[in-house]
């Protein structure tokens, strides 16, 4: 092959990307302008538990079964992605006016996934996403007394 054919096979080449990445971008835009939810149905569920979370004086967060009204656990120190992901939950809340008198539903589901929904503003978080390590921290809330 000559330098001419190479360098024009090359050329070729990149605007063939260049049109596969530009249809690409256009594709998802138009399905995100749309409208249209993109997303996999939940299994079933196999387990929940309808749960608050209270501050406590002394820093920790009491881990309340709210069928029960029993303290499942308490959570001392950081517990970061905990923390994390009620924070984000309770900000909704606040941002819509609502307290934290109505629980959250922890949700295992026929698949493995485990789900942590808020029934008053209808945000969710799919715990499976941030890893088995995270989604463990509530997962064992499933199976206290």
């Amino acid at each position: 092959m000559s330098s001419h054919q190479a360098i024009f096979a090359s050329r070729h080449a990149v605007l063939a990307i260049a049109v596969l990445l530009v249809g690409t971008v256009l594709s998802v835009a138009t399905v995100r302008q749309s409208g249209v939810l993109v997303k996999t149905p939940d299994a079933p569920a196999t387990q929940t538990r309808a749960l608050r979370f209270e501050d406590r004086s002394d820093g920790s967060v009491a881990v309340i079964d709210h069928a029960r009204g029993t303290e499942l656990d308490r959570v001392q120190g950081e517990a970061g992605f905990l923390r994390g992901s009620l924070r984000a939950l309770a900000r909704e809340r606040q941002r819509r006016g609502l307290g934290p008198q109505e629980p959250f539903q922890l949700t295992a589901r026929a698949d493995g996934r485990l789900t942590l929904s808020d029934p008053a503003t209808g945000e969710r978080v799919d715990l499976e996403s941030f890893g088995p390590t995270n989604a463990a921290v509530y997962a064992r809330l499933l199976v206290l007394p």
